[in-house]
């Protein structure tokens, strides 16, 4: 088939998904007790536990939940083409903020003393048990022979997370930026496939493929505690994930309330029963989720909307070459 056809297909797919969850909420009634929360695709199994503790709180009593979970682009786009929600929890800021820009949400959402976010976490690398190619550093995922998967930076929030951590952690080891991109390029020539988001990267891992993969490290906790045979390592050089959440304009008052118990520490202790690092940082367990000797921000680079133009443009992002190289969609 075709690429120009996939995307067709896709793009019917899309509408069908969207035009199926109108026709369901329709059918559900506009009862104020139900909320639909939009999210991306690794927290689901946190979300799963934070519904039900937020339903026994006196603002949770009677109500209701639609999940959706997917990659942070592919959900971003729904929303914005008109998949219901009323709470979304994305990969980045940036895909908030385009939801701002299509009169989704209010450009306030990041105006509280969390910034808008409500985890944190940091890029790891996801190993076979017992670490048998004995990966510990970024240099390690480009010797000749190691096979890498990581979701592909053009749908994923996920892989754009892994992508600056690498080139970070190249900076951070005294690298000048030409010397990191060519690292990443060299990364890529390893990377041996791209899923669409970062939880179907983990199961493409999990199932057999590759040698390390790139990852939250969530993730890495919540495939270990599912009896995947998995081990992690935190590079010293890595990066601060941190993810947000809002509200939509015109959502329900519970929809407030739910996006207000995120931030409580009861809420935050579920969150990092999971693998989150908590956003309160009297409640991070140090013995459980150590500080990388050289942690650093997106902030590095000047920020989201900086990083997002000059690596992810589909048209002149750095990234749009070493992609098109390998043959992967750069395209939304």
């Amino acid at each position: 088939m075709s690429y120009a056809k996939k995307r067709m297909l896709a793009g019917l797919l899309a509408a069908t998904v969207v035009a199926l969850s109108l026709l369901v909420a329709a059918c559900g009634g506009s009862s104020d007790s139900k909320l639909s929360l939009v999210a991306y695709s690794t927290p689901q199994e946190a979300y799963e536990a934070l519904i039900p503790a937020f339903q026994k709180t006196s603002a949770g009593k009677d109500i209701s939940f639609n999940q959706s979970y997917g990659a942070s682009g592919d959900q971003e786009r729904a929303v914005e083409a008109g998949l219901k929600a009323d709470v979304v929890a994305l990969s980045l800021a940036p895909d908030v903020d385009k939801l701002v820009k299509a009169n989704k949400v209010d450009a306030n959402w990041d105006k509280n003393k969390f910034g808008g976010f409500v985890t944190n976490s940091v890029v790891v690398l996801v190993t076979r048990k017992g670490n048998p190619k004995n990966i510990k550093t970024w240099d390690d995922l480009i010797k000749p022979g190691v096979e890498v998967i990581t979701p592909n930076p053009f749908t994923s929030g996920g892989a754009r997370w892994n992508v600056m951590a690498a080139y970070g952690a190249q900076l951070e080891q005294g690298k000048s930026k030409q010397e990191a991109l060519a690292y990443l390029n060299k990364l890529f020539e390893n990377v041996a496939v791209q899923d669409k988001s970062a939880r179907e990267s983990l199961q493409t891992f999990t199932g057999g493929k590759g040698d390390v993969l790139i990852s939250y490290e969530n993730e890495a906790i919540t495939a270990q505690r599912k009896g995947e045979d998995i081990d992690y390592v935190i590079p010293d050089q890595t990066i601060l994930i941190q993810n947000p959440a809002a509200v939509t304009i015109g959502s329900k008052d519970a929809a407030k309330s739910f996006l207000d118990y995120l931030w409580t520490p009861a809420a935050q202790r579920i969150y990092e029963s999971k693998g989150y690092r908590s956003v309160i940082p009297s409640l991070v367990d140090k013995s459980q989720f150590p500080t990388p000797p050289d942690l650093f921000k997106i902030d590095k680079f000047g920020g989201w909307s900086t990083v997002t133009d000059q690596f992810f443009d589909p048209a002149k992002g750095y990234l749009v070459d070493i992609e098109q190289k390998k043959g992967v969609p750069t395209e939304k």
